[in-house]
């Protein structure tokens, strides 16, 4: 029984007869060898090394999460920033709740109005379409609404809030405060009138 070995060098390398009959043209040119790309060991979020830049990139919810961090335990400041930067964040959720003029109906008053956050004062546009006081002040109300979204500021259709509130009375703007009311105002003249601003309406209210 005949045996054939057939010897196999390694994967890339050639005898000096094959390079000379590359330079010839011969045979095709030599393919790289395979090279692995280096080993770079992925970084562990565990042992990352905490900073003040490390703190502000956190979430609220991550930021609470580090408190027993024995990290934080060994560095004062990083543990005070951590507090800080936290507290921080909590009130910035806390002011940017609204931001625009909300619609509601009736059966909403209570719980978006009465019901309000006692930090949270509301102001109630009570209107109708068609009556050009009323949109006069809805968009001075708009402007407000962007620029103080700490604020509720609501709108209802008059008698959807008082059944029969007389469209003379309108616009109307009521003003609450932990459920109570803090001040009424009956009439666009309270604001200017025609000349109604944004900054008339911040000194009113």
């Amino acid at each position: 029984m005949d045996y054939h070995f057939v010897y196999k060098d390694v994967e890339g390398t050639s005898t000096q007869w094959d390079d000379i009959q590359r330079r010839l043209g011969n045979l095709p040119p030599k393919p790289d060898s395979f090279k692995p790309p280096p080993f770079t060991p992925a970084a562990d979020s565990e042992f990352e090394h905490k900073s003040k830049d490390w703190i502000d990139e956190r979430t609220a919810e991550e930021l609470e999460s580090l408190e027993d961090d024995p990290d934080m335990d060994d560095d004062r400041f990083l543990e005070e920033y951590r507090k800080k930067r936290l507290a921080e964040m909590q009130a910035a959720s806390r002011v940017a709740r609204f931001g625009s003029v909300l619609l509601i109906t009736g059966s909403d008053f209570v719980r978006e109005v009465s019901q309000a956050s006692a930090d949270v004062w509301v102001v109630v546009l009570l209107f109708k379409d068609g009556i050009a006081g009323c949109e006069l002040l809805l968009q001075c109300l708009g402007e407000l609404a962007a620029r103080y979204p700490g604020t509720k500021f609501v709108k209802i259709i008059s008698t959807d809030c008082i059944p029969k509130y007389p469209d003379c009375n309108l616009p109307t703007i009521l003003v609450y405060n932990n459920g109570a009311v803090k001040g009424t105002y009956v009439g666009l003249q309270h604001f200017g009138s025609r000349r109604c601003t944004p900054e008339g309406n911040l000194c009113t209210l």
